[in-house]
């Protein structure tokens, strides 16, 4: 699965609002400057993730963004999946065209290699939790 700039971006405003989740709502403007994203870009995305059920949003002044599962509830692959569109990860990747391949399903000598591929890339996000993101985070530097 290509980890798109648009993935990336929903994993680090999910990452902020996990970091701040039980604190009340988060303002795009402020996950925006805290991650580097793009403001526009994440209003669109915050709005695509509260189609998932992992995100809530209130408008006005006193509005904003909060996580609604636990971090610990939502892995890396559940937001690519829902992100992409695509409920089945193992879809063939070992044409270059995407629309029509030139070779049978059976005859392909890249399609074991890359299911494995996919599979052990899949293992790693289905295992990776926002949780173990937090966990991750390196502390803080004073000085």
């Amino acid at each position: 699965m290509l980890v798109t700039q648009k993935n990336q971006y929903a994993l680090r405003a999910l990452f902020d609002l996990a970091k701040h989740q039980g604190r009340g709502l988060r303002k795009v403007a402020d996950i925006s400057e805290a991650q580097a994203i793009p403001r526009k870009f994440l209003e669109v995305i915050l709005h695509q993730l509260k189609g998932s059920g992992f995100v809530v949003s209130k408008r006005g002044y006193h509005g904003g963004y909060a996580l609604v599962p636990r971090p610990d509830r939502i892995t890396v692959g559940d937001v690519l999946r829902f992100l992409d569109n695509r409920p089945d990860p193992f879809h063939c990747r070992a044409c270059v065209s995407r629309c029509k391949c030139p070779f049978d399903k059976n005859g392909c000598a890249f399609s074991s290699f890359w299911r494995r591929v996919d599979s052990a890339i899949h293992d790693v996000y289905d295992d990776t939790t926002l949780q173990d993101l937090l966990d991750e985070e390196p502390a803080p530097q004073r000085g």
